[in-house]
């Protein structure tokens, strides 16, 4: 069984809450890149779905990068996630 990296894990987190917020796999685009204990997450959505993931007041997208954090603490990594449309 081979083990999956830190950055490909958290990439499939990201990838996951956002099929689940848009209900589509098709147009969403997750690039996670490991520099160091640093983890840049980008998150491409199309233009017509970016309300479903920032939501009100940017509180979806404020959720997300809660979530990416929490879980890069797991692997003593510091995540950051930007969100593109």
């Amino acid at each position: 069984m081979t083990e999956i990296s830190p950055a490909e894990e958290l990439s499939n987190l990201v990838r996951y809450m956002a099929t689940n917020l848009i209900g589509s796999d098709e147009n969403v685009e997750v690039v996670a890149e490991q520099r160091g204990a640093v983890v840049q997450i980008n998150l491409r959505v199309p233009e017509g779905e970016m309300g479903k993931v920032i939501g009100k007041e940017g509180r979806i997208a404020r959720a997300m990068r809660t979530i990416v954090t929490i879980s890069s603490a797991r692997f003593n990594l510091h995540a950051r996630l930007e969100i593109d449309g």
